[in-house]
């Protein structure tokens, strides 16, 4: 009889359980709600992007001339923020695109002269100054801070692959001879290379010039370091 009316009671207790929360349950559901537990917002809070961005270390240095055959160098963007890139004038595949995302960027700041832009051939013997310069007049640049830069192969060669490890290389087998990285490095004003972090935490350490994310990243990246 005792065993009776405890089961009795144990399910009136899971009736008025049911009644009480299920339907608040369900609600949780339908308003999709049942992530947002205490826990799981500490989790998600932990991932928001501060604003800052991270440091990767210091640009290696480098000294080539620009398409008026004058010296540039580190210095020259000392105090500046600037992004960097590697490339060459007939390149009949990614640099177009590469040139079209820098055009925008620079369309971005342009007038403000702590910011600048450096375009670093990998086919010296073809892109000389008068070469660099032509390419730079027929893409319409506009700013005085955006350089063509050439000099000697074997220099450019290392200041990509072990410098700022970027790749590029000579491929025969390729339209265009050459092979390289379409990816955007950021410099801040004292020098140093910076990033955000992707989705996991991990610095990108570089942006994609070829995707409109990746622009549009390095974009909202330059306001943050121009402020610093």
């Amino acid at each position: 009889m005792l065993k009776n009316k405890s089961y009795i009671g144990i399910s009136f207790v899971i009736l008025v359980f049911g009644i009480y929360a299920i339907p608040k349950i369900v609600n949780r559901f339908q308003n999709n709600e049942i992530v947002k537990g205490d826990r799981l917002d500490k989790v998600s809070n932990a991932t928001v992007d501060n604003g800052k961005l991270e440091k990767i270390g210091p640009a290696p240095q480098f000294e080539l001339v620009n398409q008026d055959n004058s010296k540039i160098n580190n210095e020259t963007y000392k105090g500046k923020v600037y992004v960097l890139e590697f490339f060459f004038t007939t390149c009949p595949s990614i640099c177009p695109k590469m040139n079209q995302s820098m055009l925008q960027i620079e369309k971005t700041f342009f007038g403000n002269p702590n910011f600048g832009i450096v375009s670093i051939t990998i086919d010296p013997e073809h892109d000389t100054p008068s070469v660099l310069k032509e390419h730079r007049e027929l893409l319409g640049v506009k700013s005085s801070n955006w350089n063509f830069l050439t000099g000697d192969k074997t220099y450019i060669f290392d200041l990509s692959n072990k410098g700022f490890n970027l790749y590029a290389g000579e491929n025969s087998k390729v339209r265009g001879g050459f092979e390289h990285s379409g990816l955007f490095a950021l410099i801040d004003k004292n020098g140093d290379i910076r990033c955000r972090k992707d989705d996991y935490g991990n610095p990108i350490l570089y942006y994609d010039g070829l995707d409109k994310k990746g622009v549009r990243d390095i974009q909202q990246d330059i306001a943050i370091l121009l402020k610093e």
